[in-house]
Formats: structure tokens, C-alpha cells, sequence
């Protein structure tokens, strides 16, 4: 498991760093303040997610163990397959509707709509999957490494 661990960290960090641009920023250590609107997040493709998925990363090195902050911008109807992390998710939403259930097989009738200002922490190894209503966008935060494991490697867009 720790070699699969190990081995699923690299290949997220050589998708994130194929992105257009490293899409990574330094962690924020408390010296000053970072400041920032949506407008100055630069958005790019998620490889661990494929096509309906994009990512802005607000700081941190997902392939480090530092803290993290970034953004996923999800199309309407866009389904996040069962799937688990190596450590906490900590996800807020700030835009739509993300429905989202604890589970190995996705069932949309099981889900909870999160609504905006709605949030869920799920435990490393714990599986999980949903899906966007309207476009959603979430952000998540925690502390890497990051990475995404599918329940179903046929689920896989790097696959």
C-alpha cells in the first residue's frame, strides 16, 4: 500500500506540473498576508479528473508535505467517481451545488446537497463520490502530499 501511495503521489505531481505552467505556489509561512479575488487564479486542467474539471492552486506543493489551498471548478452535471485520498479532505463550496455522499459505489440517491457556504472533512482511505449541480466550485485545503485513488481504476482518466 505505502508503494502504491508513493507511486500515485509522483504520477499527481507530474499531472499537475504538465499543467500549462507549474500550477503550484509556494506554502504561505505568515510573513504579511496573501491576498487574492477570483480573478487572479489561473485555472487549469485537472489529469486526475479529465474532462468538466479544472484546477486553480492558491499555495502549496501538492507532492509536498506542506499546506495546501486550491480551487476545483466542476461543469453542471460533472459526476466525481468513487474515490479515496491519502489525507483529510477539508472542502467548502462557493459556487453551485455539490452533491456528495461517503461510499465505494456511486449512488446519486444517496448524496447530500451541499448548497454554497456548505462544507465536508472525509478521512484518508474513506471512499467518496458526487456530483456538480449547475457550476460548482469548491476549494479544498489541507496538507500534502495530495493525491486521488479511484475505487474503480476503470474510473481513472489517467488510465
Amino acid at each position: 500500500m505505502q508503494r502504491h501511495s508513493t507511486i500515485l503521489n509522483a504520477l499527481l505531481a507530474l499531472a499537475i506540473s504538465s499543467v500549462s505552467g507549474a500550477l503550484w505556489a509556494a506554502p504561505y509561512h505568515g510573513d504579511g498576508h496573501l491576498l487574492g479575488t477570483p480573478d487572479d487564479l489561473s485555472w487549469g486542467p485537472v489529469g486526475s479528473m479529465g474532462e468538466g474539471a479544472e484546477i486553480a492552486i492558491i499555495e502549496g506543493d501538492l507532492s509536498a508535505e506542506v499546506p495546501f489551498t486550491f480551487r476545483l471548478r466542476l461543469e453542471d452535471g460533472y459526476e466525481i467517481k468513487p474515490h479515496v485520498h491519502p489525507a483529510y479532505e477539508r472542502v467548502t463550496v462557493l459556487e453551485g451545488t455539490l452533491h456528495f455522499a461517503h461510499g465505494e459505489r456511486f449512488e446519486r440517491e444517496a448524496t447530500h446537497a451541499l448548497p454554497v457556504g456548505g462544507y465536508a472533512i472525509m478521512s484518508p482511505g474513506d471512499g467518496m463520490f458526487g456530483y456538480a449541480e449547475g457550476e460548482t466550485i469548491i476549494q479544498l485545503h489541507g496538507t500534502g502530499p495530495w493525491g486521488i485513488e479511484y475505487i474503480d481504476p476503470a474510473d481513472d482518466p489517467r488510465q
